[in-house]
């Protein structure tokens, strides 16, 4: 989600997606230290306990609200016109109601953070909440959203590249010569394996480049989807139904999903020069992300009408250059995310290996588990290939705890004997939306995921 390029992915990432901030000075980082975009800005330490935070607090407002906003621009910004299409015009208060509810949702975290100065991390605010228990359920819902946010980006990867290559290859469905998989199959196999080395790379600082790039990229394809607005002409003439709520409970997967990117902030919170402005952050962030997603989302709804992809980059008219420059920019965005959103896996890996082991047998191992996952991604996009509705799924029955329903049940347990009745109120009816969004939209995205998977291998 982290992209949500997030970033989003952040990601983030996460969703996934940008954290970056000025270079240290050089030696400042040892060997046995690591830097990413997901685990905050400079250089690393170990504390008591051997966890890695930031060891320099020296990311400005600016570079936070950058980060931020890095991490939440993605996967998710693809799919708003076809959220809004298939919701009507009024869901676009649920987009922007979204978007308020995890600006506050940040807010929470950063406050839950000020109250402990040990807690670095997402897990970290778990433990201090729940104990053992919070952090296990954290980690997991973690780690389960990188793998889904992944194999979204994966899905996205072939669609995109059998779109590009449809002109030469004809058919989408044309058979090669490879363990029978069709020509785009087995082009998105080479795309998965040409990005596959950078899961091996140890310092995640000398990759940093490619959170830009994922960030690029993401704004590139809202500037094309203005330009085929603006010169293609495509005329923004089609009708938004008002509302079709049987189709809420899918699209609020879809949107949720488009702000996923809070495993992140903590990170970005604890590099801060100044702490007390995260608050502000969350809020310029979110405002200048919920601008861009409803902007688009009524762009693509106007432009293409009921036709509109899943993934707007789809429904562009193909003899435009402005097209071929967005399709490239959703190809290229997911072979930018595999080693940033690896990156809290590869870490939290580093942290439970010997001591004693050497560096490059850690990177050996770190580098074929990382390996395999992402063959293991691979495998599950191709063999469910609904960009839409594995979005859906991992926005209602994750995304959704990660940011909205968890935050505001850590605040609550943590400032349980000093909140007031109208904060624990609110807290209470956001996890309460949360659980039933999240419970309803995971019940619709599973069902058609099924009906899909169903219809496609019962044909002949």
């Amino acid at each position: 989600m982290w992209s949500k390029s997030n970033t989003k992915e952040s990601s983030s990432p996460f969703h996934l997606n940008q954290v970056t901030n000025e270079e240290p000075p050089d030696g400042s980082i040892e060997e046995n230290k690591m830097k990413n975009d997901l685990e905050s800005l400079g250089a690393f330490e170990k504390d008591d306990d051997g966890r890695m935070h930031a060891e320099r607090n020296n990311s400005s407002f600016l570079h936070a609200v950058i980060n931020m906003v890095g991490m939440l621009i993605g996967l998710g910004q693809l799919s708003t016109p076809y959220a809004l299409e298939n919701g009507g015009w009024t869901s676009s208060f649920l987009l922007i109601g979204m978007g308020i509810s995890c600006a506050y949702s940040s807010h929470l975290l950063g406050k839950c953070l000020q109250n402990n100065s040990k807690s670095k991390d997402y897990k970290d605010i778990g433990q201090q909440a729940f104990g053992t228990k919070g952090r296990i359920l954290a980690t997991t819902l973690i780690y389960m959203e990188i793998f889904m946010a992944l194999v979204s980006y994966t899905i996205s990867l072939h669609d995109n590249l059998a779109t590009v290559f449809s002109s030469s290859l004809g058919s989408n469905d044309q058979s090669s010569h490879f363990a029978h998989l069709t020509t785009p199959q087995l082009i998105t196999v080479i795309a998965v394996l040409v990005a596959l080395p950078s899961l091996w790379l140890r310092n995640f600082s000398s990759i940093s480049f490619l959170s830009t790039a994922g960030i690029l990229m993401s704004l590139l394809i809202f500037v094309t989807v203005a330009c085929t607005a603006i010169f293609g002409g495509v005329r923004a003439n089609h009708d938004i139904p008002a509302l079709q709520i049987h189709n809420i409970p899918a699209i609020s997967g879809l949107y949720i999903f488009s702000f996923a990117g809070h495993i992140v902030f903590p990170n970005i919170y604890t590099a801060m020069k100044d702490p007390s402005k995260f608050t502000k952050v969350s809020i310029v962030s979110f405002s200048l992300v919920t601008t861009l997603y409803t902007t688009l989302a009524f762009m693509g709804a106007k432009l293409f009408g009921p036709q509109v992809n899943p993934q707007i980059t789809l429904s562009m008219p193909p003899n435009l250059i402005v097209t071929k420059i967005a399709l490239w920019a959703t190809v290229l965005t997911p072979m930018t995310k595999y080693a940033l959103e690896f990156a809290p896996f590869a870490i939290q890996l580093e942290q439970m290996l010997p001591n004693s082991m050497k560096s490059r047998t850690k990177m050996f191992i770190r580098g074929t588990i990382g390996s395999i996952l992402l063959l293991i991604i691979l495998v599950l996009a191709l063999c469910v290939p609904y960009f839409e509705h594995v979005l859906s799924l991992t926005g209602s029955l994750i995304s959704v705890g990660i940011c909205i329903i968890l935050p505001c049940g850590f605040y609550t347990k943590i400032f349980w004997r000093e909140i007031r009745r109208p904060l624990l109120i609110l807290n209470m009816i956001l996890i309460a939306i949360g659980v039933i969004l999240g419970a309803l939209g995971t019940v619709s995205s599973s069902k058609s995921l099924v009906r899909n998977f169903e219809r496609a291998h019962s044909k002949p």
